[in-house]
């Protein structure tokens, strides 16, 4: 009797180790830590990272490489924003402090998830005058990406 493995559909929810990193390392790695548990064609995983799952076997371990931009799309400069330091207060601490270089998370608009925006420049004299530049491209976004996975569940 053969017994065949269940394979990931575009539909799956998956328990896996996954590792993505660019040029500059991993950004997300979970080997050595607590699987990752999510759902294929929820947004949790970019439609090209996913689609190098589709049709794997449970138990399979692999490492895909993906050209420059196309895991997480171009970096695409309107993807920068400035926001005043009265908006930063208005959703969330008055007291925070940023640098450059920090992440900082941000709820949706509907306030049931959450985004990430990376601190590139400050301006202004006071705490009250200031604004800060943000970068909310996915940090490899136009970059090649090694994507690598290890597929322990698959439902």
């Amino acid at each position: 009797m053969t017994v065949t493995l269940p394979c990931v559909q575009a539909d799956s929810f998956l328990t896996l180790h996954y590792r993505l990193s660019g040029p500059a390392g991993d950004v997300i790695n979970t080997f050595g830590g607590k699987p990752a548990t999510l759902s294929l064609g929820t947004g949790e995983l970019s439609p090209a990272v996913e689609a190098c799952l589709l049709g794997l076997e449970e138990g399979t371990r692999t490492t895909f490489e993906l050209p420059a931009g196309a895991a997480f799309g171009e970096r695409n400069p309107e993807m920068q924003q400035w926001l005043a330091r009265k908006v930063l207060t208005q959703m969330g601490d008055p007291l925070e402090t940023y640098r450059v270089g920090d992440v900082v998370q941000f709820p949706t608009p509907d306030g049931q998830g959450q985004f990430a925006g990376v601190v590139l420049q400050l301006r202004g004299d006071t705490p009250a005058k200031q604004a800060v530049l943000f970068d909310f491209n996915h940090p490899l976004a136009g970059q090649p990406v090694t994507f690598e996975a290890q597929l322990i569940g698959i439902l």
